[in-house]
């Protein structure tokens, strides 16, 4: 699995995890993104339950297994945390920030060692030593509870499936020509985003906020202009369509 640091300075460090090519054949990649601060890191979407020795080995490369006090799940998706039962087994003592709407949910990938914050539906803030991270909303997008994580001192935006991309396993980190990137996208947000009123939703409240990178859980990072390229699409695009509307 590959690392590759997004920002780095002197208050938090934010790493991205993936393009792993020892996965699974029909495992589909996911991104996996760590902010790490003076003294606690916080693991976002840390992966399903087959990439978890993959993601441990690779993660413990950059900090030590007891300074992971935090993880993050946007959303109950087996992708996105169906490891948790193994992390609960390796970290002590941490907490799990996700969407109140899906404890009862996620409880169920194995949970007895950490602990779950609830996240309000209207979202929220976590401090961690100096950083402050906000919960920003994205119900239905694709998850009737969905949150996704804004970093206002750097500008980077994890997206969770918004902006996510079926794309080859060994893809570029960055999304290059955008026009090209699109056909890799499309279908999934118009069959998986079922609300066009929630996606405007969400484009006007992110449009508020100085993001200068969008980092989805799947395919290529968007940043510089690529990112007002995405917002314009997106509110654009006719969502929650269905496979016969599709290909009908």
């Amino acid at each position: 699995m590959k690392t590759h640091t997004l920002f780095e300075g002197n208050s938090h460090t934010w790493l991205m995890f993936g393009r792993d090519p020892a996965k699974p054949e029909k495992i589909i990649d996911t991104n996996q993104y760590m902010v790490v601060t003076k003294d606690n890191a916080l693991l976002m979407d840390p992966g399903g339950i087959e990439l978890f020795s993959s993601m441990l080995t690779t993660v413990i490369k950059q900090v030590p297994v007891d300074k992971i006090t935090h993880l993050f799940a946007s959303h109950q998706d087996p992708d996105i945390i169906s490891s948790l039962g193994l992390w609960d087994q390796a970290l002590e003592g941490a907490t799990l920030h996700s969407p109140w709407i899906w404890e009862s949910f996620i409880r169920h990938f194995g949970m007895q060692n950490i602990n779950y914050n609830a996240i309000p539906d209207e979202g929220g803030r976590l401090t961690i030593d100096d950083v402050t991270l906000e919960f920003v909303p994205a119900h239905y997008l694709h998850s009737s509870g969905n949150f996704n994580v804004f970093d206002s001192q750097t500008g980077i935006l994890m997206s969770g499936d918004i902006g996510a991309a079926m794309d080859v396993d060994d893809a570029p980190m960055f999304v290059d020509d955008f026009e090209s990137h699109i056909p890799r996208m499309k279908l999934f947000h118009q069959r998986w985003m079922p609300s066009n009123e929630a996606k405007r939703d969400w484009v006007e409240r992110v449009r508020k906020l100085n993001v200068k990178m969008i980092c989805p859980q799947h395919g290529r990072i968007f940043k510089g202009e690529n990112v007002e390229r995405f917002l314009d699409w997106f509110d654009a695009l006719e969502v929650g369509l269905t496979g016969q509307m599709l290909h009908g």
